[in-house]
């Protein structure tokens, strides 16, 4: 990973950097990153495998909606009891 160092950060910078990484609970570092992080690669980008997958297989299908199968009641649990 590599170290970034910001120079000639203004006041008002730094003091809305430490407000912000306040609101968030977190280091000004980890504030810079999400900022970074955010700036770089937009919200689309960063949805996790499922979502991506399930808009590829929404755009193959176009959109065809399959009928999910009904749901039997849960099997009862088994007794441990000494008869």
């Amino acid at each position: 990973m590599t170290t970034l160092t910001v120079h000639n950060l203004d006041d008002a910078m730094e003091k809305q950097l430490q407000i912000k990484a306040k609101k968030h609970n977190c280091s000004p570092e980890e504030e810079v990153y999400r900022i970074l992080k955010n700036a770089l690669f937009p919200k689309d980008q960063q949805k996790n495998l499922g979502s991506r997958l399930h808009e590829q297989i929404i755009e193959i299908s176009n959109g065809i909606e399959l009928e999910l199968p009904t749901r039997s009641a849960p099997r009862k649990a088994p007794s441990f009891e000494n008869k």
